[in-house]
């Protein structure tokens, strides 16, 4: 065992490593609005078509309201699509707001998420309010797929977090959920954790556990 850890910075997945995932309600509610076929284009680690694109902010949310139209009906209104949309995101479980503000005490935490504006501006931000806070008040830096025109597994952009945050991978913790993004960020050089369903990774906080790393 080593007796000094040397692990600065924890990066976290978003979707089902800090805020819980519901996709079968997901899919459930989009194929109410018509979409009968929407399950072949989602899953919990990955988009296909208009919704990856949307992830790699190839287009913008009223885009991607126009593209789930041509699948449903033009009577369908914002407020559904995003409704159904949102679903995919459930609760932050209060546990992990108090890990991620005890860890920031001793850390610097990045977070790194295939994501998309309506998911980010409406979901995180409302669960994030129920604490008072906003989500860059847990994070130093949040890198969101959209934002960057990349998404996880693509080695482009575990580089381009390393650039621009100014990390050494291997002084980096990497969790999240997917087996193929851990294997790709383990090849890049950091340390890496797959996080199981609904783990509450209160390890985190025991500084025995990044001695074994």
């Amino acid at each position: 065992m080593k007796e000094i850890s040397t692990i600065n910075t924890l990066i976290f997945d978003f979707g089902g490593v800090i805020i819980n995932l519901d996709l079968p309600q997901c899919i459930e509610n989009i194929q109410k609005l018509g979409f009968k076929d929407v399950d072949n284009y989602l899953s919990n680690f990955g988009q296909s078509d208009f919704f990856l694109k949307f992830e790699k902010g190839e287009i913008d949310t009223v885009q991607f309201r126009s593209e789930l139209r041509k699948n449903v009906s033009n009577n369908v209104t914002d407020n559904q699509i995003d409704e159904a949309w949102c679903s995919f995101l459930c609760d932050i479980p209060m546990e992990k707001i108090e890990l991620l503000i005890e860890l920031k005490k001793k850390y610097r935490l990045l977070l790194l998420s295939n994501s998309n504006p309506l998911h980010i501006d409406v979901c995180a931000a409302r669960e994030f309010a129920k604490a008072g806070k906003t989500i860059h008040d847990f994070f130093d830096q949040c890198f969101f797929s959209y934002k960057m025109g990349l998404t996880k597994p693509d080695k482009a952009i575990f580089e381009s977090l390393a650039e621009q945050a100014g990390v050494i991978p291997e002084e980096c913790l990497f969790l999240d959920d997917g087996a193929k993004n851990i294997d790709m960020a383990r090849s890049l050089g950091f340390h890496t954790y797959l996080v199981k369903p609904h783990e509450n990774l209160s390890f985190l906080l025991n500084a025995d556990f990044f001695k074994l790393i």
